[in-house]
């Protein structure tokens, strides 16, 4: 049996990395987190963040160094949430919402990780 326990983003700073992910997802860091390790519990899988020596960020949306993963965020609204990340430290890099008002924004975090708010149609969570 397989069970996913962990999805971790490599940084350099886990705390201040975790702390934008805390406040982006309303959800608190770990009581045992430290500069090495760094985790906000989903249940029984842990959105983690590990400290690399010498850490390049990707490059969005050259292949540089290719981003390897994103995260995404489905809202119920676009602007409101884009001006609460964007305060948090987040950067806007582009826009493909339609003209319904569906579709996704891409960001990076404070370190260059890529992440998408997303609105699909028919998607409502509670």
């Amino acid at each position: 049996m397989l069970k996913l326990t962990d999805f971790i983003i490599d940084c350099p700073d886990t705390m201040k990395l975790g702390a934008f992910y805390a406040e982006v997802t309303g959800r608190a860091l770990k009581p045992d987190s430290d500069d090495s390790w760094a985790g906000i519990p989903y249940g029984e899988v842990e959105l983690a963040f590990q400290r690399v020596e010498d850490y390049r960020p990707p490059t969005w949306p050259s292949s540089e160094h290719p981003k390897q993963y994103h995260l995404d965020f489905e809202v119920d609204e676009f602007e409101p949430e884009q001006r609460r990340v964007v305060a948090l430290g987040a950067t806007l890099q582009q826009n493909f919402i339609g003209p319904e008002g569906y579709g996704w924004q891409v960001y990076t975090d404070p370190i260059g990780h890529p992440f998408c708010l997303c609105r699909n149609r028919g998607v409502v969570w509670s």
